[in-house]
């Protein structure tokens, strides 16, 4: 580590702390975003998201779609290099074909692989769908049009890897990436710290024709304790840190969200639409034992529990008002299909909420047996916020608090009544949110079992669909069904919430929230 430290005194180097650890720098294993940050540094894709949520050329420098929409072309860049290597000759990275895109998104479908991000492409892509025309065209082939496959395309699972490094380092590739991105691996030791640095020959420049990043390189710290992750943004020693954990976010934050006034001046607060739904959800799935004994099988129940607490009041005393209460449907507001006067969800109405408990056979006389309610640790103060709102108009929520790992398998086994859940956008596409609700979908993504040939045809619709503002239509009577049959409680629509340090230039949040660092410079 002795070179790091004589590198920082000399050069600007962004430090930032990973709270839950990075298990893998292998692309095909970008399930998070504690491994979605470092990937998107070391690596690219044909396309990428940029800050308005377009869809823009990274190592493609266009491409066109056929008449059929099913053929895709596109056209790469020849000024890209991987990064240097002992797997390539002379340790000389080499440079980038179409032949390397036809081989990671091949290894990304590969069972041998096990790439939890090997479901992206099922159903939509031609047997013969991956082809290299030559060393600067690409062919990708659908099955039949499917308007979300750019979105798809821009994911850190599309990452584009080179075979040599691939066949080279083997399971350890894990350790060892190499890619086309920003910044490049120098050293990682687990638990410890992981370094990058800039990658001297990177193909972007900024508008005055300098070549990007601006940044020496990248520390990641792994401290597991928010309180030590705090305590040295304080310091100094963190340019920045991601969300505000509960236990000081009333020492920073107003209840209004604002900083307070002994911190004006000293960090910048950064808050950004993020594409993340949180949401309490109900197994919907009429053939399981479980629901048939249970109330939550009546939908007039589901829709009374939705009207029956306050989002504003949770979101301002528990959140500080970071985040904006789920008014309208499952798909969050950031997307650009996302309009709350189309889509008309749930606002707190206890009286229409006992009105419909009366129209289940369930009353003052006759009340619905306790239900329980699963959640994790960090949600616990939501859940208990929830049951004792329920309490007013006569249902009982028993609240469960169990680890995430646990909920996610009582989850995926349909063993999970009435559960917690959140779901983040892998791209800027509502569709991404309504495939929770496709019947032909397992869990993961279709956690509630929710079965609607209705809701169905309109999403089959969507998806084929190359008119936006006619798909945006579809998606938003797909989304408007899906909350009037109630297999979910959304609560609260996400907010990127960043605290900066002042001297950090060009750093800027992004719905997806991704760590965008091509652009920022550390000032004195």
């Amino acid at each position: 580590m002795s070179c790091y430290n004589s590198q920082k005194e000399h050069g600007r180097y962004f430090h930032y702390n990973e709270v839950t650890g990075i298990v893998s720098l292998d692309p095909a294993f970008a399930k998070n975003q504690s491994i979605m940050w470092p990937v998107h540094q070391l690596y690219n894709t044909l396309v990428e998201v940029d800050s308005n949520l377009e869809l823009k050329p990274s190592l493609s420098k266009h491409w066109t779609i056929s008449e059929d929409r099913k053929t895709y072309l596109f056209y790469l860049r020849n000024d890209v290099f991987f990064h240097n290597d002992a797997a390539f000759p002379n340790g000389r990275g080499r440079k980038l074909t179409a032949y390397d895109v036809v081989y990671s998104f091949l290894r990304l479908r590969d069972p041998k692989t096990a790439s939890p991000g090997a479901w992206i492409f099922n159903n939509k892509i031609d047997s013969q769908g991956f082809k290299a025309l030559n060393d600067t065209v690409f062919q990708l082939k659908l099955l039949r049009p499917y308007q979300p496959i750019l979105g798809i395309l821009s994911m850190q699972y599309c990452s584009i890897v080179p075979r040599e490094a691939i066949e080279k380092y083997g399971k350890d590739f894990r350790r060892h990436p190499v890619g086309t991105g920003p910044f490049q691996f120098v050293a990682w030791e687990e638990g410890q710290a992981l370094i990058l640095k800039r990658n001297p020959v990177y193909f972007e420049r900024d508008s005055l024709g300098r070549r990007l990043p601006y940044l020496d390189g990248i520390k990641v710290s792994f401290n597991d304790s928010r309180a030590t992750e705090f305590l040295l943004f304080r310091q100094g020693k963190l340019e920045f840190i991601n969300d505000i954990d509960a236990s000081f976010k009333d020492e920073v934050l107003t209840k209004q969200g604002k900083l307070r006034r002994n911190w004006e001046g000293k960090v910048i607060l950064q808050t950004h639409p993020y594409l993340n739904v949180e949401y309490f959800g109900f197994l919907v799935d009429s053939s399981n034992a479980l629901v048939k004994q249970s109330p939550t099988q009546y939908k007039k129940l589901r829709q009374a529990i939705n009207y029956g607490f306050d989002r504003g009041k949770m979101i301002l005393y528990l959140r500080n008002s970071i985040g904006i209460p789920a008014n309208s449907g499952f798909v969050p507001a950031g997307l650009p299909s996302f309009d709350s006067s189309k889509v008309k969800g749930y606002h707190y109405n206890p009286e229409l909420a006992r009105k419909l408990l009366q129209e289940a056979h369930f009353g003052a006389g006759n009340p619905p047996p306790p239900i329980k309610l699963v959640s994790i640790p960090v949600y616990a103060e939501m859940a208990d916020y929830v049951a004792k709102q329920m309490e007013e108009i006569g249902i009982r929520v028993e609240v469960e608090i169990v680890q995430k790992s646990f909920l996610l398998e009582m989850t995926s086994n349909s063993r999970a009544l009435f559960f917690r859940g959140s779901w983040i956008a892998d791209y800027p596409d509502a569709e991404n949110y309504l495939s929770v609700f496709y019947s032909k979908n397992p869990a993961p993504p279709n956690y509630t079992r929710y079965r609607n040939p209705a809701f169905d045809d309109l999403f089959e619709k969507a998806l084929a669909e190359t008119n936006d503002t006619l798909r945006y239509q579809l998606y938003r009577s797909a989304d408007q069904l899906v909350i009037d049959d109630a297999p979910v409680v959304p609560l609260w629509y996400d907010v990127v919430i960043r605290l900066v340090q002042p001297n950090v230039e060009g750093f800027k949040p992004n719905a997806l929230n991704l760590l965008e660092l091509r652009h920022v410079r550390i000032m004195n």
